[in-house]
């Protein structure tokens, strides 16, 4: 892979807030048929132990692009709202910045969650001057194109941005207080609709690659604003899924992944493009579990918990991958990889070597793209909660070190002192896949093997070899707002 002509394209399809169980492909026992998802599948490769880096929105896009824990970061805990200003330190390289560096054309159309900075006319966060570009945004981050929004689809402002340029001023205020279609009260765009948002989006998105031509080797993140609130399935989907609104959304994401394919196949791009179609997290509580237990559907499948939490229903999600010029149709991997991994994995597909302060937390995957994997190519992965805490794994070992589940699932940490919680959870995965039976106090070796091999990825900057890198701000290995010292 020396010259552009044999460079892959890369499609990055990043979901929001879609289960693994939500995928037919990965739950035998899905309600929902996603007929286009498993296509990728089918052509490819299943990965049914891939995670998140973080179990909410902004750190696991933090992650995507840069090959970086958001830990490190300035963003300890939480989500960035949409007027937060920019997270992507101004000389880390992304994904996208080391792509352009060998050939590629880049492009971002969809949701961006990662903070850029609005040019203000007052001292208040929402004093924005619409009229002046943004700043630190996705062109300042090695995108040649973007087209999109600031934060998830209920988080206000709700304006296009082309470029560094919205494309129409606000001319009202709207809002939504039903539970699943939910979003806050916030300036609106004249050409902004909630419900035409994913079509939109997906008709940027097949435009641009009906622009593409072969031989000049492109790179698309299409991270979608969908399944997450505001939960809005159009007309043309409403009651398609025979379950609930959520239901039928992800019926909708999954047509949207369907055009992307066929756009491809129109263009003869099919059989040298990448596709990877993932979630940023489990899925949201907002899909109404209780209401899709009726119809016998579980968004998080075996696993305990959903978005937020530490648990694995926090950050175990769809990884689905297609190559058909070098990988072999229904493949599956059982090896566990990281989202936080496309940087030095396209990186190893382009022969491109990473600097020491560019993915510190990326393992190229290739090997087991291509089925010559003799071992998992990671040694470890770290996860992270909504609230801060921490997780690390290694093989059949899971470390927890929070009471409860460290997000928004019961037991909520926020009851962990009152129920007098352990404050350290260790899960055998290979045996208790539920996170059902606590083991630390049986294991107090491996306990401890864990937590040093966490303390010294924190310490070194890094997960991965080479030299020392520095952490933004002071990373605490039992962080979280509510944990038990």
């Amino acid at each position: 892979m020396t010259n552009n002509n044999s460079r892959p394209n890369v499609v990055y399809i990043l979901a929001d807030d879609l289960g693994y169980g939500d995928v037919s492909c990965l739950n035998e026992n899905s309600k929902l048929h996603t007929v286009n998802i498993d296509r990728i599948a089918q052509s490819g490769m299943i990965f049914t132990d891939a995670h998140s880096g973080s179990a909410v929105c902004t750190p696991t896009r933090y992650g995507i692009l840069t090959g970086r824990y958001c830990w490190r970061s300035r963003k300890k805990h939480g989500v960035l709202s949409g007027y937060s200003p920019h997270l992507i330190e101004e000389d880390r390289m992304t994904a996208a910045s080391m792509l352009k560096q060998v050939g590629y054309k880049t492009a971002c159309i969809g949701k961006w969650h990662l903070g850029w900075d609005w040019q203000r006319k007052g001292p208040k966060p929402r004093d924005v001057d619409f009229r002046k570009p943004i700043l630190n945004g996705p062109i300042s981050n090695g995108f040649d194109y973007f087209f999109g929004f600031c934060g998830s689809l209920d988080m206000a402002p709700y304006v296009y941005v082309e470029n560094d340029h919205v494309t129409a001023l606000p001319n009202r205020v709207t809002s939504n207080d039903d539970a699943k279609a939910f979003w806050r009260e916030g300036p609106t765009g004249a050409d902004f609709e909630h419900e035409q948002v994913l079509p939109k989006l997906t008709e940027k998105a097949v435009k641009y690659i009906g622009k593409q031509e072969k031989g000049n080797p492109f790179f698309l993140y299409f991270p979608l604003p969908a399944p997450h609130t505001p939960i809005l399935p159009t007309k043309e989907f409403k009651g398609k899924s025979k379950t609930n609104e959520y239901g039928d959304f992800v019926l909708q994401v999954d047509d949207t992944v369907g055009q992307i394919l066929d756009a491809l196949k129109r263009k003869g791009l099919e059989d040298n493009t990448i596709v990877i179609l993932t979630s940023d997290n489990g899925c949201s509580p907002r899909a109404d579990f209780d209401e899709l237990e009726i119809f016998g559907h579980d968004p998080s499948y075996v696993f305990r918990g959903h978005k937020a939490d530490i648990f694995e229903g926090g950050h175990r999600i769809p990884f689905i991958v297609q190559w058909p010029a070098r990988i072999k149709p229904g493949g599956t991997c059982n090896d566990p990889v990281c989202l936080t991994d496309l940087i030095a994995t396209i990186a190893d597909v382009t022969n491109y070597k990473l600097p020491d302060n560019a993915g510190e937390d990326s393992v190229s995957i290739l090997t087991d793209l291509l089925g010559s994997a003799k071992e998992p190519a990671r040694e470890a992965i770290v996860h992270h909660s909504v609230n801060g805490s921490f997780s690390i794994r290694q093989g059949k070992w899971k470390l927890e070190l929070c009471p409860g589940s460290g997000g928004w699932s019961d037991p909520k940490p926020a009851d962990a002192k009152k129920n007098n919680l352990p404050k350290v959870q260790l899960y055998d995965l290979n045996r208790d896949i539920s996170e059902q039976v606590n083991l630390q106090a049986e294991y107090p070796k491996v306990v401890e093997q864990l937590t040093t091999l966490l303390q010294s990825y924190i310490d070194r900057g890094r997960s991965t070899q080479g030299k020392p890198q520095q952490n933004n701000g002071d990373v605490d290995i039992y962080y979280g707002p509510n944990r038990i010292n």
